[in-house]
């Protein structure tokens, strides 16, 4: 039996050469919002996604412990996930600086306990802030579906090895 050659460190990883191999996986791109108590709004670039149920609908993503924004997405009762459009990779870069207004000049409806909805996105999933497990160095959030909506024929904005890319391979 022929055996692929191993690149990269074969014994336990460390931090680095982990994030290096989850890399490899190609993920979609969300914008996960919220609104918190105090009226204010945060968003983040995640491609930590996916479904958990049909029947119940959920959904869960994961944040960082050391996130700003954990406190309002641990407290809110909804959120709301968005799966970004090819043409939204601007949206996905600006989500995903630091230190800035991310929704400075940005248009929006508001959703479910007055969360933050993106226009344009291929899909947008309203959740109710169901569970959180605390996992390692993350919180992991489940969210039951409340309602969902989706762009027919939108291209997806792709994550793969540190790059945004919007066009998907034969």
């Amino acid at each position: 039996m022929l055996r692929a050659p191993t690149i990269g460190p074969v014994n336990a990883p460390n931090p680095q050469s982990l994030r290096a191999a989850l890399g490899l996986f190609a993920t979609g791109v969300t914008i996960v919002t919220a609104r918190g108590a105090d009226g204010r709004l945060v968003g983040l670039t995640a491609n930590s996604f996916n479904s958990v149920s049909l029947e119940p609908p959920r959904v869960l993503w994961s944040l960082s412990q050391r996130a700003g924004s954990l406190p309002v997405f641990a407290q809110g009762s909804h959120y709301a996930i968005h799966i970004l459009a090819a043409e939204q990779i601007e949206l996905a870069q600006r989500f995903a600086t630091r230190d800035i207004d991310r929704f400075a000049g940005l248009t929006f409806d508001e959703g479910a306990g007055g969360v933050p909805l993106i226009p344009g996105c291929a899909a947008v999933f309203e959740c109710a802030n169901r569970s959180q497990y605390e996992e390692g160095d993350h919180i992991l959030f489940v969210g039951e579906v409340e309602r969902c909506t989706h762009r027919l024929g939108a291209q997806p904005l792709i994550f793969h090895g540190g790059r945004y890319y919007t066009e998907l391979p034969l």
